[in-house]
C-alpha cells in the first residue's frame, strides 16, 4: 500500500467514536495514538498504527475530564485535566491516572509543552475574561512537581496551543482570540522578549506544534484547515482538514501576517 500523501487530510477511525470534546492527539514511542473523550467524557482513547477504529485505553475517573496530552522520554503520558484543575500522569505499563500537578490557581489547564528535561508548560486560558497564563511544572527528585504561573512582560489573552522550538529555547504560544502567534524565550520562570510571530484575520486558533525544523503547525477549527507557518511568521500553506468545521471557501482566503 502507498504512503499516505503529505498535507492530504483523510479519515482515520469512523464517525461518532468521540465527543464534540476531542483533544489532545499524542503519539507514544511505539506510534500509537491517543485522543481524549472516547465515546464520553473523561475517557482516553488509543488507535494502534494501522487501525481503523479506537479502543478505550483509559478512564479518568473523580470527574476529571482530559484535554492536551504529551510524552516525556521515558514514556510516561501527562494530561490537561481542565475540569479539576490537574495535570495528571500515566505511568508506562499503567492505564491509572495520577495527579502530577494540581493548584487552585488554574483558571483551566488546556493544552501542554513538554522540554528535553521532562519540564511542562501549561497554558491556561481565561475564555471569559479574554486572558491567560502560562505554568513551568518541573519534576522534584522525589517524583512530585512544582508549578508556578510564568511572568511576562505583556498581558497574555487566551492562551491556547503551545510548543517549544526545536532548540527549546523558545516557546510559541498561541491566543485564540486575538488569533495570534507569539514567541517567547525562555528565561528561568520568565518568558521574555515577546515577539509576535504572526497574525491571521479570520478565525480562532487552537492546538499547535513545531517539528524538527521549526516549523509551526497551528490548528484553526473554524477555517477547517491547519495552517504551517516559519518560524519568521510566513505562511508556508493550509492543509484543509475534514472535520466538522467547514472549511473557508477559495473566495475567502484566509491569509497570516508575519509581524517584524
Amino acid at each position: 500500500m502507498p504512503a499516505p500523501s503529505l498535507f492530504v487530510s483523510h479519515r482515520v477511525t469512523p464517525p461518532g467514536e468521540y465527543t464534540s470534546q476531542i483533544e489532545g492527539p499524542a503519539v507514544d514511542k511505539s506510534g500509537n495514538l491517543y485522543v481524549v473523550n472516547f465515546h464520553s467524557a473523561g475517557t482516553i482513547g488509543k488507535v494502534a498504527p494501522g487501525a481503523s477504529h479506537s479502543t478505550l485505553f483509559a478512564t479518568l475517573h473523580h470527574g476529571r475530564i482530559g484535554s492536551g496530552i504529551r510524552f516525556d522520554h521515558k514514556g510516561r503520558m501527562y494530561i490537561a485535566d481542565f475540569k479539576k484543575n490537574n495535570v495528571l500522569v500515566i505511568d508506562p505499563g499503567q492505564t491509572d491516572a495520577q495527579v502530577y500537578f494540581h493548584s487552585d490557581d488554574f483558571n483551566q489547564p488546556n493544552d501542554l509543552a513538554i522540554a528535553a528535561d521532562g519540564t511542562l508548560y501549561a497554558s491556561d486560558p481565561d475564555f471569559p475574561a479574554h486572558t491567560g497564563q502560562i505554568w513551568k511544572i518541573t519534576r522534584n527528585a522525589d517524583g512530585t512537581a512544582h508549578g508556578e504561573v510564568m511572568q511576562a512582560p505583556r498581558q497574555l489573552r487566551q492562551t491556547n496551543g503551545l510548543d517549544l522550538s526545536p532548540d527549546g529555547t523558545t516557546l510559541y504560544v498561541d491566543e485564540s482570540d486575538t488569533r495570534q502567534i507569539w514567541a517567547y524565550r525562555l528565561d528561568g520562570n520568565k518568558l521574555v522578549d515577546p515577539r509576535l510571530a504572526t497574525t491571521f484575520d479570520r478565525f480562532e486558533l487552537d492546538g499547535l506544534r513545531t517539528d524538527v525544523t521549526g516549523r509551526i503547525f497551528v490548528a484553526r477549527p473554524g477555517a477547517g484547515d491547519v495552517a504551517i507557518v516559519n518560524p519568521d511568521g510566513t505562511l508556508v500553506r493550509k492543509v484543509t482538514t475534514l472535520g466538522k468545521e467547514p472549511p473557508t471557501s477559495p473566495s475567502e482566503e484566509v491569509t497570516a501576517r508575519p509581524c517584524s
